[in-house]
């Protein structure tokens, strides 16, 4: 069983300006308020590790999967033999200066069905937020300028 979580956005950048931020680990809190720290272990690049600390929880590792400048990253937690979780973070050029961005979230594993959801609640209350506050320190250097 997996639960799935989308939200997305369309900001007014190129998709790089975007990866950016993302590749900015250690302040990716300012543009989440779902994470209180991130960490990375070596290059914002596929098999890199570090750790996720969430405003409500416990540290868990996380590996990126993924990154590519024009279209994205992902990361994933696991919670051995409980729990994996799959954060995609998808950039989609819609022209010179716009770019869709989706932030998409899978829980799988045995108890992806006790936890799956009331993280889904959480996530789906808080990814909102999260992008929108992406999508304003993308646009104009501050999370928190008017819209």
């Amino acid at each position: 069983m997996s639960t799935d979580i989308e939200h997305r956005t369309t900001v007014a950048t190129p998709p790089a300006r975007i990866f950016h931020l993302y590749a900015d680990v250690a302040n990716w809190h300012r543009w989440d308020p779902d994470t209180r720290v991130a960490t990375l272990n070596g290059p914002f690049a596929a098999g890199s590790r570090g750790t996720l600390t969430p405003s409500k929880g416990n540290t868990v590792p996380m590996v990126v999967t993924f990154a590519d400048p024009d279209r994205g990253f992902t990361v994933e937690s696991r919670i051995p033999l409980l729990l994996r979780m799959v954060f995609e973070h998808e950039l989609i050029a819609r022209g010179p200066s716009q770019t869709e961005v989706v932030h998409r979230v899978t829980l799988t594993g045995p108890l992806s069905w006790l936890i799956g959801p009331a993280l889904k609640r959480q996530l789906d209350a808080g990814l909102p937020v999260t992008l929108a506050r992406l999508k304003r320190m993308a646009e104009t250097g501050s999370p928190d300028a008017p819209v």
